[in-house]
């Protein structure tokens, strides 16, 4: 699965795919254990195998709000930490049992040092998170609640019977009510 995630950038050779593979970690994550948590700096990136991750905050009145979803087959990290340092302002759970693929930061910067097309990649990447973010951020200005279920259920129909209904609701920002009836008018 990795090997095809890289391949699709078009950024990498066969054998650089293969030469740098072996840097990334094997981890297990647990179903309600996390990746990174608010607070703490994230140091490193994953690229999911199994799983679903849900990222949130706690808000000042202390509400948890789900705002993204990470699934199989794509990098997760709490980006911004990442690229400065800084602590977390978020957290990402896992929502299943999860199989991930570690690459921690000292790696990835010696990568760039030695291969220019690492720079493209995490530049591709940044792009990637910038356009996610905007259509997130559209999504809540222009669609319903009903509406973005439906992009959810016809972008990721494998993994959203897995996800918990207050952290769909959540991510939705809707009740938990309202997403049954939201549910039984979308047929799967």
């Amino acid at each position: 699965m990795i090997q095809d995630y890289f391949r699709m950038f078009s950024l990498f050779s066969e054998s650089e795919i293969e030469e740098f593979l072996h840097l990334f970690e094997p981890r297990s994550v647990s179903k309600n254990d996390y990746f990174v948590q608010e607070g703490d700096p994230c140091k490193e990136i994953a690229f999911i195998e199994s799983g679903i991750f849900r990222s949130y905050y706690i808000s000042d009145d202390g509400k948890d709000t789900t705002y993204c979803f990470r699934f199989p087959n794509n990098l997760m990290a709490s980006y911004s930490s990442f690229i400065s340092g800084a602590p977390s302002m978020e957290t990402m759970q896992a929502i299943s049992n999860a199989d991930l693929l570690i690459l921690k930061k000292d790696k990835i910067e010696e990568l760039v040092r030695n291969n220019p097309n690492w720079t493209l990649f995490l530049k591709a990447i940044a792009e990637q998170e910038y356009m996610e973010l905007e259509k997130r951020f559209f999504q809540l200005q222009r669609n319903n609640a009903a509406q973005r279920y439906a992009d959810l259920l016809k972008n990721q129909p494998d993994y959203i019977q897995n996800i918990p209904l207050q952290f769909l609701a959540s991510y939705l920002g809707i009740t938990q009510r309202h997403l049954s009836r939201i549910r039984k008018e979308i047929s799967f």
